[in-house]
């Protein structure tokens, strides 16, 4: 006799573990149908380019904030000086007046006026009479510079106050615009990190070879530079080429952009200020490209965060970004603004 018993039903939970297995792998089929590709060389090395732009934007507003620093440090530092030697004043004033008065008092507890009436002698009592008035305006001439000096202190005091939580902001400001240049490098770095090795030497023979061509085959023509000091700070530039981009650096041996221009024309005898942004200010500005001269300042982008060295014909000495060295390069590489002759 046949056996009418029904088949056996699968187990509840081993439905739920296969079926739940293969949503999971239609769902990793269809992930990897739809992941987006591996970026190519080119598409990360404009991704790299990009982020080193705008670690070099954020290095400029980290060296304003560092100027700004270190010049608020030394306002302070003559402030503390001046308050430690307007206090050595008014200490010195106060034992000046405190003479008088012992010395008042030593003469004894009657008024003055009455001590010098009773004196038997006429011409003794106008002789001290007249010191008394001496005295007297001596005391008052001690005591209004008191005063003047103690006002003088604390508005001292209170600049050096405000100043000091001035400072404060500015560090904390600096730290954060330090994190942010960081930020955008480490990311540069991941990107790279993402190509292969091959490829990672083939992007940095790239750079060396920019760098080595634009020295040796450059033309810069025979223009003549504007001043003696545009000439010296071009001559000086140029004795750097093949320094390293760091940022934030002012030479001699590793520069930034503004870092190389402001180092060059120190040289020349001409301070110029830290940032790219301020160094826009620092002469007349020439808007044709035609009438730069070699040694001019060169200022690109919008928000005028790098900044080179005309060199001639066309050409630009500048420190362009990190994994770079000091080296020439077309104008025409990036958007030109103005010039500045200083």
């Amino acid at each position: 006799m046949a056996s009418h018993r029904r088949p056996k039903q699968p187990n509840r939970t081993r439905v739920t573990v296969l079926t739940a297995t293969a949503a999971a792998a239609v769902a990793l089929t269809s992930q990897a149908a739809h992941a987006d590709p591996k970026p190519t060389k080119k598409e990360v090395k404009a991704k790299v380019d990009k982020l080193y732009e705008e670690a070099e934007a954020a290095t400029e507003k980290y060296n304003g904030a560092k100027e700004k620093q270190e010049k608020l440090e030394k306002q302070i530092s003559n402030l503390q000086d001046s308050v430690a030697r307007g206090q050595d004043e008014l200490n010195d004033l106060r034992d000046s007046l405190g003479s008088m008065a012992t010395a008042q008092y030593r003469g004894g507890g009657m008024d003055p006026s009455l001590q010098l009436f009773l004196s038997a002698d006429p011409d003794s009592y106008l002789e001290k009479a007249s010191a008394l008035d001496q005295l007297g305006s001596k005391q008052s001439s001690a005591l209004k510079k008191i005063q003047t000096k103690q006002r003088t202190l604390a508005q001292q005091r209170e600049e050096a106050s405000d100043k000091l939580k001035d400072l404060e902001d500015t560090r904390k400001e600096l730290g954060d615009k330090k994190k942010k240049v960081q930020s955008k490098l480490a990311e540069a770095r991941r990107l790279l990190n993402s190509l292969t090795a091959q490829e990672r030497r083939e992007m940095a023979a790239e750079d060396a070879r920019a760098s080595r061509n634009s020295e040796a085959r450059v033309d810069l023509g025979s223009t003549a530079s504007a001043s003696q000091r545009a000439s010296a700070a071009l001559g000086a530039a140029q004795s750097k080429i093949g320094s390293p981009y760091v940022w934030g650096a002012t030479g001699p041996n590793s520069f930034d952009c503004s870092g190389l221009t402001s180092w060059a024309y120190a040289q020349a005898g001409v301070s110029l200020p830290r940032t790219s942004q301020a160094q826009a200010n620092a002469g007349t500005r020439i808007y044709s490209q035609s009438q730069l001269a070699p040694g001019d300042l060169v200022l690109f982008y919008g928000d005028l965060h790098h900044v080179a060295l005309y060199a001639g014909n066309g050409q630009i000495l500048h420190a362009p970004r990190t994994g770079t060295t000091v080296r020439y390069e077309s104008i025409n590489n990036m958007p030109f603004m103005f010039g500045v002759r200083v």
